[in-house]
């Protein structure tokens, strides 16, 4: 244990939340993970719908603790409406009751600044590894899916990297809100002469859209379809990169929700 992660602030995980109870537990795991990788600092979960406590709540409970700061790590793989408008507002919702505390809100798990980072891509590699033996002539990299036209840009970036890091094609599809879907992604490319598909999952927890790709995909043809990447090393090793990252040089740094008074 080094002394340094004693005193450090304590993380916030923030979750979107779901009506699915797996979602809920799969946060949970992921705080616990991190929680055993960084001993001695408070690692809490938090949601931002159908789960509580909200984020809002757990800083103000840390604010009343005596905690003059905390670091706020979004569970997103990509920086859309949630990132942009209900963490921020949750974050601000923290001083309407009375509380102090400088919150650093991280960049979200997909790419920062367009890198896409080694973490995020052993830990889908590795539930691919999981989900078969392999020998995979193509892959499709399967998300929730956005409107935001740079948020699927970035998904985008995740599957040339892991399709690059593999040595095969690898399509995008979306469980919602942009095409394609699964079964039409895992079509086409058995359509263009791949004989074994295979599907990454680029969720963090399971639930009803997993469950759809799981159904879909392979109805579709595909060989194997990935879980979601939940509490695994490589995510927990992400989600205290990024820590590390909004945290250095406290003292002096700005950042975009740098204090709630």
């Amino acid at each position: 244990m080094r002394a340094a992660h004693l005193t450090a602030p304590p993380v916030v995980l923030v979750a979107h939340g779901s009506r699915d109870p797996r979602a809920a537990e799969a946060t949970r795991a992921l705080a616990r993970a991190v929680a055993a990788a960084r001993p001695g600092v408070p690692v809490l979960p938090s949601w931002l719908d159908h789960t509580e406590p909200g984020p809002a709540v757990v800083l103000r409970e840390l604010a009343a603790a005596g905690r003059p700061r905390a670091v706020l790590v979004p569970l997103l793989l990509t920086a859309a409406y949630h990132r942009k408008v209900d963490i921020p507002a949750a974050v601000a919702a923290v001083g309407t009751g009375g509380a102090s505390i400088d919150v650093r809100v991280t960049e979200v798990l997909g790419p920062a600044d367009g890198v896409v980072d080694a973490r995020l891509l052993g830990g889908l590699r590795r539930r691919l590894a999981e989900a078969g033996p392999g020998g995979y002539d193509a892959l499709v990299l399967a998300a929730a899916g956005t409107r935001d036209p740079r948020a699927r840009g970035s998904v985008g970036r995740v599957a040339a990297a892991l399709g690059a890091e593999l040595g095969v094609r690898c399509r995008v599809s979306y469980a919602s809100a942009a095409p394609p879907a699964a079964n039409v992604a895992v079509a086409k490319l058995r359509a263009g002469g791949a004989g074994r598909v295979a599907v990454a999952a680029y969720f963090l927890a399971p639930g009803l859209f997993h469950d759809g790709v799981v159904a879909a995909a392979g109805g579709a043809g595909a060989v194997a379809v990935a879980d979601p990447l939940t509490d695994l090393p490589e995510l927990a090793e992400l989600v205290l990169r990024r820590v590390d990252d909004a945290s250095a040089g406290w003292a002096g740094a700005v950042t975009d929700v740098a204090a709630v008074r």
